[in-house]
């Protein structure tokens, strides 16, 4: 399975922008981006203006980023955004928020999403009493999402709700019983993504 290697703060730092890939450890004085905010590489802090392109390129790179996909998956969810009615760019951030690894993520199941994304990929999360092994699993609403019923999964996973401080957004509802669970009760749309990002830029680049 592809997947980038590349040390995550750089790509912070790249961005100019504190994308919280390491969960709570972006709020410490551990962030690299609190060290060195300027871009990565030896003439990361003379960097200069970006072209018309690289402006539209880096607001793609910004979205990937935070939400973990690659190129061939980014195409798959722009192909099928403008399949769709409405938007084009606001469906696509919606169609980003609806990923399985995402909704962990955002109903506190993870401290980051690459921490939520190993919950799914190993068996620790089911939809509906079912077991969902694929991050990219796209929810809708009603969908119920627990914590399988086993002692490790269970443990580990309480634990990181307890120690974090993230709020539950409104399409979502979490119940913080024995065994924790959400459901989603609406579909997200691009009003709930935290990430400030221009999608229209997105969309005028893939469409190209």
């Amino acid at each position: 399975m592809a997947r980038n290697t590349e040390a995550v703060c750089r790509k912070c730092r790249r961005e100019g922008f504190k994308l919280t890939l390491k969960g709570s450890r972006c709020d410490t004085e551990k962030c690299a981006f609190n060290r060195r905010s300027n871009a990565p590489g030896m003439h990361g802090a003379r960097k200069g203006k970006l072209t018309d392109y690289g402006i539209h390129l880096r607001e793609k790179q910004k979205v990937k980023n935070y939400y973990g996909v690659l190129e061939k998956q980014f195409r798959k969810y722009f192909g099928m955004a403008e399949r769709m009615k409405g938007n084009t760019g606001k469906v696509l951030m919606g169609l980003l928020e609806r990923r399985l690894d995402n909704i962990v993520y955002r109903l506190g199941f993870g401290s980051s999403r690459s921490q939520s994304r190993q919950w799914v990929s190993h068996g620790h999360i089911q939809v509906n009493g079912r077991r969902v092994d694929i991050p990219s699993y796209l929810v809708r609403t009603g969908d119920v999402i627990t914590i399988r019923n086993r002692p490790k999964s269970t443990k580990a996973i309480k634990t990181v709700i307890e120690e974090g401080s993230r709020e539950v957004p409104e399409f979502l509802y979490r119940d913080n019983a024995d065994i924790p669970k959400g459901v989603v009760m609406r579909l997200p749309t691009a009003e709930d993504v935290t990430l400030p990002v221009d999608s229209a830029l997105i969309v005028e680049l893939c469409s190209k």
